[in-house]
């Protein structure tokens, strides 16, 4: 009979080596989640929003591109996209070709870190940490550019720093968005002040939900806020939740929908848990990767 402690320690060898496995299959169980939520104004019609975040695209993970290609049937009225596409320069083209069975439908964009610069190894025990860490870049960058250039082609805009109106099915949207905080190129100064009080919908746009971004965008009153960026976690415990999300926003809100306020105002937050994760952390655990179709309803 072996020892007790030996014992003790095959067995947590075995449970470590069997959460890892099922890690790196859950990275790959690509998921539509389905969510419902009233921000609209009162009369108006429901409008089928499609979120899609944190794709990390390898030109070569084809079930991925097939899942986005797929996406086109459930035919919604907008798509919005909060970033993080890329992950080498090889997989702007197939994106653009997943994402175009979509272009039917108006959308909107804003940038993460991933679609500037390819990602670089970090230590994932950094990651448990709710402390904002400095980014550091590399020099090379991706070709965010002609990213850019073929979102645009499908009539979609950036909402980097920038402000747009659409008309969508008959309701008048006002949408602001800001470039990527994480990379601290956020500058909301450019799009600050009132929202058009006539929109069906305000919808404000950012890749990290960091505070600073959340506290600005809600001071001046949207209905709804996008973000991706925190993979919800990425890595989380059953029953208890994520253990980190990559910026100062806390675990309980690091995925779906909740509220955020700032003075009088309160605006609906939805924060993606995204489709993909880091080359380098191939892995997700008790959070399947996935994009969220949102029903806006009109408020009571």
């Amino acid at each position: 009979m072996g020892h007790p402690i030996l014992k003790a320690a095959a067995v947590t060898a075995a449970a470590g080596a069997a959460c890892f496995s099922w890690g790196l299959f859950e990275a790959g169980l690509y998921t539509l989640r389905r969510a419902e939520v009233r921000v609209l104004r009162p009369g108006a019609r429901e409008l089928k929003l499609l979120h899609i975040s944190d794709v990390h695209l390898l030109h070569t993970q084809r079930r991925k591109l097939a899942f986005l290609s797929s996406l086109a049937s459930l035919e919604p009225d907008l798509v919005v996209n909060t970033g993080d596409n890329l992950t080498e320069a090889a997989a702007v083209e197939p994106l653009l070709e997943a994402l175009a069975p979509l272009s039917f439908a108006p959308g909107a964009f804003v940038f993460g870190s991933n679609d500037y610069y390819p990602p670089s190894f970090r230590n994932p025990v950094k990651y448990v940490s709710r402390r904002p860490r400095t980014v550091r870049h590399p020099r090379v960058e991706l070709p965010w550019r002609e990213l850019k250039s073929g979102l645009e082609s499908f009539g979609w805009v950036d909402l980097d720093n920038r402000r747009a109106q659409l008309d969508v099915g008959g309701l008048h949207l006002d949408l602001r968005g800001t470039d990527d905080a994480h990379l601290n190129r956020d500058e909301y100064e450019q799009v600050a002040g009132p929202f058009d009080p006539a929109a069906d919908l305000k919808l404000g746009v950012t890749h990290a939900p960091y505070l600073r971004v959340l506290d600005q965008l809600t001071a001046d009153d949207p209905d709804l806020i996008l973000a991706g960026h925190t993979h919800g976690g990425q890595v989380c415990v059953p029953g208890y939740g994520a253990l980190a999300t990559n910026c100062d926003i806390e675990p309980a809100r690091v995925k779906g929908l909740s509220e955020h306020t700032v003075g009088p105002h309160t605006s609906a937050l939805h924060v993606s848990a995204g489709l993909g994760t880091s080359r380098y952390a191939p892995y997700r655990f008790a959070c399947r990767p996935e994009v969220t179709m949102l029903t806006l309803q009109p408020r009571l």
